[in-house]
């Protein structure tokens, strides 16, 4: 139904449409993905200023007509994560975070889940918790709080690997491998066509899921490649999604 509404959301894209205007790829907390076009936000003296671009995290006003795009009517910052913004390092990992919600989450339907989580690794890069719980662990914009942000995504998504047993028998002894096709991990009779998986990345995977994005599992570089390989395929296979690479 047209009409307006009130919403916070995530810049995940902003684009720059005709003369003066911005068309973003927002994520929001009620509506899932909106797509939305900014009326005259490019001019100097825009009522917007620079509060939409990429990882803003804003308080909406928008207004739904016959078109596809919402048009935003008014925009209040609720978190600009400036510091994010002079690391590159971070500014990168915010990046690959959001086009992996991009890719992932089409869905017009609220998901708390993936938009508490999302702000809450939006944060983390921002750099109020730099490293996990524990004082150790790669940093909040490292390869392993990138691959546990993206488990907890596919999660939240419904495209979680299985993990506590083989996906195709069900035994939960002998899990040697992954398979991206069976969607999770596989047994030694069960692994053709899968890749060899790792203890410590088995482990790196059920520990991401259970721990909160702060206190994020260290691991190996070997293991973390294969973590990755294992997100990717999961994803490629059950939710035809092929992300970027995470570091």
């Amino acid at each position: 139904m047209p009409g307006t509404y009130k919403t916070e959301a995530v810049v995940l894209r902003s684009i720059r449409y005709g003369e003066a205007d911005r068309v973003l790829h927002l994520y929001s907390a009620m509506r899932g993905r909106v797509g939305a076009i900014a009326k005259g936000s490019r001019r100097p003296r825009s009522r917007f200023g620079g509060r939409l671009e990429p990882f803003f995290r804003l308080d909406l006003v928008l207004h739904e007509g016959r078109g596809e795009l919402a048009t935003v009517t008014s925009a209040h910052t609720v978190a600009a994560h400036a510091r994010l913004r002079s690391s590159g390092p971070a500014l990168m990992a915010a990046a690959r975070g959001c086009d992996a919600v991009l890719r992932l989450l089409d869905s017009a339907e609220a998901n708390p889940a993936a938009y508490n989580l999302l702000c809450r690794y939006l944060s983390l890069l921002d750099g109020a918790e730099s490293l996990s719980g524990d004082g150790v662990g790669d940093g909040a914009a490292g390869p392993a709080t990138a691959l546990a942000f993206r488990l907890k995504l596919a999660l939240a998504a419904g495209f979680a690997p299985e993990l506590a047993s083989c996906a195709r028998c069900r035994e939960a002894d002998g899990l040697v491998a992954f398979s991206g096709a069976a969607g999770g991990v596989v047994c030694a009779a069960c692994e053709r066509g899968g890749f060899e998986l790792s203890r410590e990345a088995h482990e790196f995977m059920v520990e991401a899921l259970g721990r909160p994005l702060a206190a994020a599992p260290t691991a190996s570089g070997r293991a973390l490649r294969q973590v990755e390989r294992a997100v990717s395929e999961t994803l490629e296979h059950h939710a035809h999604v092929r992300l970027r690479a995470a570091a």
